[in-house]
């Protein structure tokens, strides 16, 4: 019999994989004892690893090297997972979801045909069904899982090309086609800027539209841009709005963005990577609904539907706009036409099986149970909100779905808000003030530049965070701050 390097009996594989499992479940439970992650350089991280060792010659135990790596990873880890880690839209991923990608990974299907993973494909399709259900867009959609946001956006931006450029552009390209103009606001993400880039457009076709005092998208401009490039003889082809913004979570007026698209003969996409998953929250901004009248729609369910990474969503009103962006029919390909293959829907051939873990937690928490979840997040976002607006040492900026955002301001500089030199340092003492609290390991924050102002910026994705978690923050950022205010203030004199 054969015997190779990587096979395992089925009771080495039975013995490693339960220890596993109960230093995971071990992790899980004291993970909240934790730091949030460690001050560690790069250089201590590589040493830790042996960076710098070549690929050995020779293997080593199985079971040594699980328990090397699990060591490894949670010894030296940010854990986002952390029920105060408050910095990026990042969930922490739900048990069952772990699980879900041990069995995918077992299976290891190929979910770029039906043939070759039948039920894995019907679970895909029935895991977009029931996004676009959830957060209100026409049930029977076309979609597919990807990696994340951008990818789920590239998807829908290509579909959008081949839509609405005119001509053939997937075969004949953009050469002697008509300048081609898309439009996102000045808070759009940055894979505007990628797609634009990567698809042959570049960057200077996007017309950048301005915001209002709450970071959305000003209808009126975006129709006289339209308008103006229509007049010059450019094509104006595809608007994007953004249904929760990175840096604050700003909804754009979506409604009236759909309006102009349908004026104007235009695909409107709807970023909503972040944010369209609360669209049926009772508390959410009312702007949210718009997105069923998108013509596409980007979905993460790493975000908020608490999906281990990786798991990105694209739904697409029209299946038909997929099939016409993406199918190539080659020689060597013999799979029937009457199921859902995915290669014809995607940019990916080989597709691993991302939906099991979005699945399986959709069915363990139901409509109800994600929707009261995001509300909590959203609840608790609002009750920091208050809390830092009647702190005595705080600004409070801005609070949109589960982000908040605010700044430290000493006392004695309360009264100078405005004035250039004290704006200056207040960008530089938040600035140091982030630096401190990542490095104590004790929250994790991110930021947010509203204007001209360095914010500290509080998101919660995180089933997870309780109210005494986010009762810990102004405590916690006062004495830090005043810290940081001390040694910057003596370091200027």
């Amino acid at each position: 019999m054969r015997t190779a390097p990587l096979a395992m009996s089925r009771d080495d594989f039975r013995t490693i994989g339960h220890e596993l499992v109960d230093r995971i479940a071990e992790h899980l439970e004291t993970l909240p004892e934790r730091p949030v992650t460690r001050d560690e350089s790069p250089s201590e991280v590589r040493r830790a690893l042996g960076g710098d060792q070549p690929l050995p010659d020779a293997g080593i135990d199985a079971r040594l090297a699980l328990t090397e790596a699990t060591k490894l990873l949670f010894d030296h880890s940010l854990f986002n997972g952390h029920p105060r880690f408050f910095g990026y839209i990042t969930s922490s991923p739900a048990p069952l979801g772990m699980l879900g990608d041990f069995l995918a990974a077992a299976m290891n299907q190929n979910v770029g045909a039906w043939k070759l993973s039948p039920v894995a494909t019907e679970i895909e399709k029935q895991t977009v069904r029931w996004i676009a259900e959830l957060i209100g867009f026409p049930a029977d959609c076309g979609g597919l899982l990807v990696s994340g946001g951008d990818m789920a956006n590239f998807v829908c931006f290509l579909a959008a090309r081949t839509a609405k450029a005119g001509g053939d552009v997937r075969s004949a390209g953009l050469h002697g086609a008509p300048e081609l103009a898309v439009y996102a606001s000045t808070e759009t993400h940055t894979w505007i800027q990628k797609a634009a880039d990567l698809f042959g457009l570049g960057t200077d076709a996007i017309r950048w539209i301005p915001v209002d005092d709450r970071q959305r998208m000003i209808p009126s401009a975006l129709r006289r841009q339209i308008e103006e490039d229509r007049q010059r003889g450019a094509r104006p082809f595809l608007v994007v709005g953004t249904a929760g913004s990175v840096s604050t979570g700003a909804v754009d007026p979506l409604p009236q963005l759909a309006d102009i698209c349908r004026e104007f003969d235009l695909w409107f996409h709807v970023d909503g990577a972040y944010g369209a998953l609360a669209a049926r929250v009772p508390s959410a901004p009312d702007d949210l609904r718009g997105l069923s009248e998108a013509d596409s729609v980007a979905v993460d369910p790493h975000k908020w539907l608490y999906a281990p990474l990786e798991a990105g969503c694209v739904l697409v009103r029209r299946a038909g706009d997929l099939r016409n962006g993406f199918s190539y029919r080659p020689a060597y390909y013999h799979f029937d036409d009457e199921v859902l293959n995915y290669f014809d829907h995607g940019p990916q051939n080989s597709r691993g099986f991302r939906a099991l873990k979005v699945w399986l937690g959709l069915r363990q928490a139901g409509r109800s149970g994600h929707l009261q979840m995001i509300a909590d997040d959203m609840m608790l976002a609002r009750h920091l909100h208050k809390l830092m607006t009647s702190h005595a040492d705080f600004q409070a900026l801005s609070q949109n779905l589960s982000i908040s955002t605010f700044r430290y301001v000493p006392g004695d500089l309360r009264s100078q808000l405005g004035s250039a030199d004290v704006e200056t340092y207040l960008n530089q003492l938040n600035q140091e003030l982030l630096t401190r609290v990542e490095k104590s390991g004790e929250a994790f924050l991110s930021n947010a530049l509203i204007g001209n102002v360095f914010a500290l910026r509080a998101c919660i994705v995180n089933f997870h965070t309780s109210v005494e978690d986010v009762e810990s923050l102004p405590d916690l950022l006062s004495r830090l701050g005043k810290e940081a205010d001390q040694t910057l203030r003596t370091v200027r004199t």
